[in-house]
């Protein structure tokens, strides 16, 4: 019975972050004001998912996946609210996140031990930095007083990217690359919304795309996460 119960509220609590994410994506996604119930549901969205996964019996490093989790619920509220203190609270909250997420990738795959780098796992890590260099012409010049923080959470994402990469062969592996690669495509889509295009249709088109990918990229993570720790039923 304790069992079952387990499971029906951790169903419940998957599909009320998927209804709450889609709900976001329909109404609020890409409009200029969000409200309060705009920022409630992009918060539960991510925040659920955070508790969902706090419940699991977790083992080893496997906090450090709700754990960034929680933060990027703390990030989506921060980002939602006007101002730049919001903002760059909302930037260190996800610079922390990635950095959860990249230290729980590294001591896992520590723990299950590296096997090394493949050609394409070499081509993807060279496309990541190339990637990371090329904001210094595209970005960087473009934010501002914003530059130093910016500067510091790009080095951020990369550093989960890479930890991505590393990850040795293992359930989940493949769930956990798919996550941190639509993270970091949703991160790249804000960036160019935020700071590179005025384009009015252009903007509201970067906000109804970036939406799914972040939030796919979390429950991702969030999914494999599961299985790379073993934690996954079945």
């Amino acid at each position: 019975m304790e069992a079952s119960l387990g499971e029906f509220m951790a169903l419940a609590t998957a599909i009320l972050s998927l209804a709450a994410a889609a709900g976001y994506g329909l109404r609020f996604a890409a409009a200029e004001e969000k409200g309060w119930t705009g920022i409630a549901l992009k918060t539960a969205s991510t925040g659920l998912i955070a508790v969902l996964l706090a419940t699991m019996p977790g083992a080893g490093w496997f906090w450090l996946v709700p754990l960034g989790l929680a933060l990027g619920a703390l990030g989506d509220l921060c980002l939602a609210l006007k101002g730049e203190r919001y903002f760059l609270a909302g930037v260190g909250a996800f610079g922390l996140g990635h950095l959860a997420y990249a230290g729980g990738f590294l001591l896992r795959s520590g723990d299950l031990g590296f096997d090394g780098l493949s050609f394409a796992e070499g081509v993807a890590l060279a496309g990541l930095l190339g990637l990371l260099v090329s904001t210094e012409v595209w970005l960087a010049p473009r934010t501002g007083n914003l530059r130093g923080p910016v500067r510091g959470y790009v080095g951020l994402i990369a550093l989960m990217g890479v930890a991505a990469i590393l990850l040795p062969s293992a359930p989940g592996q493949g769930v956990l690359r798919l996550g941190a690669a639509l993270f970091i495509l949703s991160d790249l889509m804000l960036s160019v919304q935020m700071f590179v295009t005025r384009d009015p249709g252009l903007r509201r088109t970067l906000s109804l795309a970036l939406w799914p990918a972040y939030w796919g990229g979390q429950a991702l993570i969030a999914w494999g996460a599961l299985m790379f720790w073993g934690l996954a039923a079945g």
